[in-house]
């Protein structure tokens, strides 16, 4: 795919998020579905169900209804950006989201960002904007929950997300 593709979900969010989780940019599996982590091998929500002692975040709309419940606001860093297929590797020519149109609404507390291309991007064009604007904010860097991290176990990966609680 040679196409600039613009994200095509909301950010997901309310005035009592506390904390925002962002990726790099949708998968194919989530564009085509119309929510965040929605590729069936991802881990992302099996994480949350572990840390947060829940069942059955297998649709979309009990992950509305658990995140509302537990502040937690869903995005990524990208509004645009060239990318194949869902590979974070080949991602180039971005264009990053304002993070502001929630950090102005919202009661965030940490910006948690999952994935190493997330995150190079975020140091990279965001960082020194939010720290400087935002100063009360934790920033924290996670693994990524795709099928395509092997460098983590679940059960690592759990241990690794355990820092949003605290």
């Amino acid at each position: 795919m040679n196409d600039i593709i613009t994200h095509p979900l909301e950010p997901f969010f309310d005035k009592n998020s506390k904390i925002l989780i962002l990726g790099s940019f949708p998968s194919i599996k989530s564009r085509l579905s119309g929510f965040y982590y929605q590729h069936p091998r991802n881990h992302f929500w099996k994480i949350l169900e572990k840390l947060y002692q829940v069942k059955l975040l297998n649709n979309i709309e009990t992950q509305k209804k658990f995140l509302k419940m537990h502040h937690i606001a869903l995005w990524d860093v990208l509004q645009s950006c060239k990318i194949k297929n869902s590979d974070d590797k080949s991602i180039s020519f971005v264009k990053m989201n304002d993070l502001s149109q929630i950090l102005n609404k919202a009661k965030i507390e940490k910006i948690a960002i999952t994935g190493q291309k997330a995150f190079t991007l975020f140091k990279k064009y965001q960082e020194s904007f939010i720290k400087e604007t935002y100063p009360n904010i934790r920033i924290l860097t996670l693994p990524s929950s795709s099928p395509a991290n092997l460098n983590f176990s679940f059960e690592q990966l759990v241990h690794k997300y355990q820092v949003i609680l605290d």
